[in-house]
């Protein structure tokens, strides 16, 4: 099992190389870029330098194994408009095509919101038009997942949508590809129930794991705290990580970033990931 840090840790405008160094240096084995609108990774970066970006991260010894998505927050994907909705097709879209030049496997996909307390400017959608329109944009990308080779994994947000492990399994199964399945944050998790039956119940469906923590004695984003720091059950998570034989890769994300110095948290987390990786292996 291999262990990444999501770029999600830093701000979207932050060098790459800096990064990659960081990422290198503290021990992780790969690294997950983020698409945004204006930032190193966005829709209009040509192609030779996502290559280059690739080429960097092979010269370090570093594997890109996924990549995120900032916008998406930002151009619901189940909005009642329906210039929205195709924005943020368009951005799957490209997200589907970063990764197959990067050679990653896997985008992490906001798969829409119902409603939202923190993009600048809320919808509200019902929540049975919400579901029917996130399965048949995402039934629409399988073709162009599938012909990259990159699977679509939705990730489990605060969206106020697919709330619990078995309608998500049920979102998916209906959906019926294997080019769509899960991202799962255990972090994101807590907050509705609980991570390790999220991955028992999920199971196979799940095609990356990010790893973060949040604490119930604090309030809203700002909860979110190192690993072990929180409130998530990580021995458990670890046993059902097992249970499931999941092999592929977890990955670390600190968001919100550290105020100051937001480097410190790949060295500051590198312990509990290490201690993640042996409860899994016990």
């Amino acid at each position: 099992m291999k262990q990444g840090i999501s770029l999600f840790s830093f701000s979207e405008n932050t060098d790459v190389r800096w990064m990659f160094e960081h990422a290198k240096k503290a021990g992780y084995d790969g690294v997950e870029p983020v698409l945004s609108e204006s930032g190193y990774l966005n829709p209009q970066t040509p192609e030779k330098d996502v290559l280059a970006m690739k080429r960097m991260a092979d010269d370090m010894g570093l594997e890109i194994p996924s990549v995120g998505v900032w916008s998406l927050w930002q151009y619901n994907l189940v909005s009642d408009s329906e210039k929205t909705r195709q924005k943020a097709f368009g951005i799957v879209q490209k997200q589907i095509e970063a990764a197959h030049l990067l050679g990653a496997k896997t985008i992490l996909v906001v798969p829409g919101y119902v409603g939202c307390n923190f993009v600048e400017h809320p919808e509200k959608i019902r929540y049975d038009i919400a579901y029917e329109r996130a399965q048949d944009a995402l039934s629409r990308l399988v073709p162009e997942a599938k012909a990259a080779d990159v699977t679509i994994g939705i990730e489990n947000v605060w969206n106020r949508f697919l709330l619990s492990p078995l309608e998500t399994r049920r979102f998916l199964d209906e959906i019926g590809s294997d080019y769509v399945g899960m991202y799962l944050d255990v972090g994101n998790a807590v907050y509705i129930g609980y991570p390790e039956q999220w991955i028992e119940i999920l199971g196979h469906r799940i095609k990356k794991l990010h790893m973060s923590d949040y604490r119930f004695d604090q309030a809203g984003i700002g909860a979110f705290v190192d690993l072990f720091a929180g409130d998530v059950d990580f021995p458990a998570v670890a046993k059902a990580i097992a249970g499931i034989g999941y092999d592929d890769y977890i990955t670390l994300e600190m968001l919100p970033n550290y105020k100051q110095f937001p480097e410190v948290s790949l060295y500051a987390d590198k312990y509990a990931m290490n201690k993640i990786i042996e409860m899994i292996h016990l």
